[in-house]
């Protein structure tokens, strides 16, 4: 296991200075945020973030993400320019010495959550799903604003993307998934890259648009469209975690021995109704995931790629990024290093 963290570039207010002294941190996780979705990254800009986070001594172990064009998701006819894009970025990226690729395949918008400042009884601050009142809202008109939206997105372009999912059904997007997959996989293999698709988060469809990436079976069906080792997983206790019929111990085992399994995001949530949930501190006694089971599981297939503590309340009067300020998943990234060198010294007696 290498531990990792994730950076927002420059404009985060968390520094790379402060990561570096977290106990047993090794690498960083991040992206460039400044090219336009489907642009190709351009090598200079790549090798601008890897030589910044390498001055530190830390190792630029994630891309996360390269985001997928809607035009790719909704199988339009000019989703060949964006796939040529991005197989491109994916030729930089392993020229650039990136090994893994975080990404998603969520129509329209990425993880979603109906209010980011959550009280908890401690009196810190949480990220929180809650299904009733994502319900109350209306996304016809196109102002519907919600965090983890893609803010890109102008009134009108929501308005006509959600449009054009109401003719696109679960299967139509599996097809265009695995049309994107069939193109870039052989890439990736080329450039050394492993590709490793997120969960949807949550796990259930929101608003009507399809949700396909939710489980066991849908990742069994992701990895047997293109049998390679370069189609994998990151696998988020998270997003996963929030369906109490996904079991994650179980899960990392089967999929950890099919060496497909590339990434890790481990945080801990509190299960409060159903398809509602609010996130938690990462001691498994605080939420619904025992994280000493997710961490023994990943000892057992002997993983030892990059993970990192996801998702972190806002503490100690912390300001910065709802869900990722330095603070809480700093002490999450020390209880998993923790747990794991229990585990290994356990192990060796």
């Amino acid at each position: 296991m290498n531990l990792s963290f994730r950076w927002f570039g420059e404009q985060d207010k968390v520094e790379l200075a402060s990561i570096r002294q977290i106990p047993g941190m090794k690498g960083i996780v991040s992206a460039i945020y400044d090219v336009p979705h489907g642009e190709v990254w351009p090598m200079e800009n790549i090798l601008q973030l890897k030589n910044r986070i390498e001055s530190t001594g830390l190792a630029l172990m994630v891309i996360e993400s390269v985001p997928v064009h809607e035009d790719i998701k909704l199988g339009k006819p000019e989703r060949q320019r964006w796939i040529k894009n991005y197989k491109q970025t994916i030729r930089n990226l392993g020229k650039a010495g990136v090994r893994t690729i975080c990404y998603n395949f969520m129509p329209v918008f990425d993880w979603t959550r109906s209010k980011l400042d959550f009280e908890m009884p401690d009196g810190s601050t949480a990220l929180i799903y809650e299904d009733a009142e994502i319900k109350k809202m209306d996304t016809s008109s196109g102002d519907l604003s919600l965090p983890g939206w893609d803010t890109s997105y102008e009134k009108y372009e929501l308005r006509d993307l959600m449009a054009q999912y109401k003719q696109i059904s679960d299967e139509d997007l599996w097809s265009n998934l695995g049309y994107f997959l069939k193109e870039v996989i052989p890439v990736a293999e080329e450039a050394g890259v492993e590709m490793a698709i997120h969960p949807d988060d949550p796990p259930w469809s929101i608003f009507g648009l399809p949700r396909i990436i939710t489980g066991r079976k849908s990742l069994e069906r992701l990895i047997g469209i293109y049998d390679s080792p370069s189609n994998g997983i990151t696998f988020c206790t998270g997003s996963l975690g929030a369906d109490t019929q996904n079991k994650l111990p179980e899960m990392i085992r089967y999929f950890g021995q099919k060496e497909r399994i590339h990434f890790v995001h481990v945080r801990n949530l509190r299960r409060i109704a159903e398809k509602s949930f609010v996130e938690t501190a990462h001691l498994s006694e605080e939420g619904s995931i025992d994280v000493f089971q997710i961490m023994k599981a990943l000892d057992d297939i002997g993983f030892s790629g990059p993970l990192r503590p996801d998702h972190g309340r806002m503490i100690w009067n912390e300001d910065g990024r709802p869900g990722y300020g330095l603070f809480d998943r700093a002490l999450g990234a020390v209880y998993l290093n923790g747990i794991w060198e229990a585990i290994q010294k356990e192990k060796s007696g």
